[in-house]
């Protein structure tokens, strides 16, 4: 009786199928031309920097203009006056700077005519020795007495005017009345336009592209040269395009880099010195390079790979050699072949050698 009662069950019951095939998307892989861009982070620098300072001592009197505008060039920042003595001062530092002239002329004249005698060595050596150093005091004594004289002095208002008038100045360092010397900093001014930016690339890049930068210091401009984009410090794009401006002779040993220099228009002042930003440029294009979506790439212990559904769906996952990225997609080196179909969802439910449904998803054209 209850070998019967078991039966039924056992007859009811049906031997589990196969599971269905899992679904997939998939993508075709893409052949075209993409460029390949650079990034680098970089500094900003005005294009013309100055720091006004005086050449002699003295008091600031007035300080013409507002700091932070727009000062056209040719302008007099600043007038000051020398205390102890008017702009006419008296006869004496002139007498006294006339003295040294005489001075510095006589042991020119010394230094003339002992230098033939003592390479015959019709006189000492030490002769001459002296002879020299006489007439390096000479002129320091010619240079010390034009100072003081105010003959050949630099006026600070003339040299603010010629070294600093342009596109922007600010930071004045000081007020009316204070007192300045040599040593002081005045003012600091920049010109706006253009703008510059300083970047540091590695020594492998710069091997890499060394042969169209090398071309361009030439002033030879490659045809191809690629213009530079200046992303912000808010992410945005700013709106002009820059150009390479130079390269630094050396590479730097401590960081392996050399700097490269590009110039940015400035017309509304928008770039200040000191700001910080990242400059992208299409360094190369890369011909007939193969792409699929980067979401289409494992990666396990440093090997990459990607499931291919052949015609009879059947995956077959393939290690390959990636290369650079582009937007959302990924330069496959080798490992696939134009046309071929690979698992962009669904990567989890299929192993080598499965059969899979396809679900075929948007054509991955857009590479750039």
């Amino acid at each position: 009786m209850v070998a019967w009662s078991i039966l039924p069950g056992c007859q009811s019951e049906k031997a589990a199928g196969p599971p269905p095939p899992a679904e997939v998307e998939v993508v075709s892989v893409v052949q075209k031309d993409v460029p390949i861009y650079g990034e680098w982070v970089a500094t900003l620098d005005g294009y013309v920097n100055a720091q006004i300072q005086p050449q002699v001592t003295g008091y600031i009197v007035d300080q013409t203009y507002k700091e932070g505008i727009i000062r056209s060039e040719g302008a007099n920042p600043f007038s000051r006056s020398i205390p102890g003595r008017s702009r006419r001062s008296s006869t004496k530092p002139r007498h006294n700077w006339a003295q040294a002239e005489a001075q510095l002329g006589k042991t020119k004249l010394d230094v003339d005519r002992d230098t033939p005698l003592a390479k015959e060595r019709a006189i000492a050596q030490s002769q001459l020795d002296n002879d020299i150093q006489a007439n390096l005091a000479a002129q320091a004594s010619v240079k010390s007495a034009e100072a003081a004289s105010g003959t050949g002095a630099i006026e600070p208002g003339i040299y603010a005017r010629h070294v600093a008038g342009g596109r922007n100045c600010g930071n004045c360092a000081s007020a009316d009345r204070n007192l300045i010397s040599p040593t002081t900093i005045i003012d600091v001014g920049f010109a706006g336009q253009p703008d510059k930016s300083v970047l540091p690339i590695s020594e492998q890049e710069y091997m890499h592209y060394a042969a169209r930068i090398n071309a361009h210091n030439q002033q030879v401009v490659p045809s191809d040269a690629p213009p530079f984009d200046l992303i912000l410090a808010d992410g945005t794009v700013y709106p002009r395009k820059g150009t390479l401006l130079l390269t630094n002779r050396q590479v730097d040993v401590t960081t392996g880099s050399i700097q490269l220099v590009c110039a940015f228009p400035n017309p509304n002042n928008i770039l200040r010195p000191g700001q910080f930003g990242r400059v992208r440029a299409a360094g190369e294009t890369r011909t007939g390079a193969l792409l699929v979506p980067q979401r289409a790439v494992t990666e396990l212990q440093g090997t990459y790979q990607v499931a291919v559904v052949g015609g009879d769906n059947k995956v077959a996952l393939r290690p390959v050699k990636v290369g650079e990225r582009v937007d959302t997609m990924w330069v496959i080196e080798s490992g696939v072949q134009a046309g071929e179909m690979v698992v962009t969802e669904g990567l989890q439910k299929v192993r080598d050698g499965s059969t899979v449904r396809i679900k075929q998803s948007a054509p991955a054209t857009k590479g750039n």
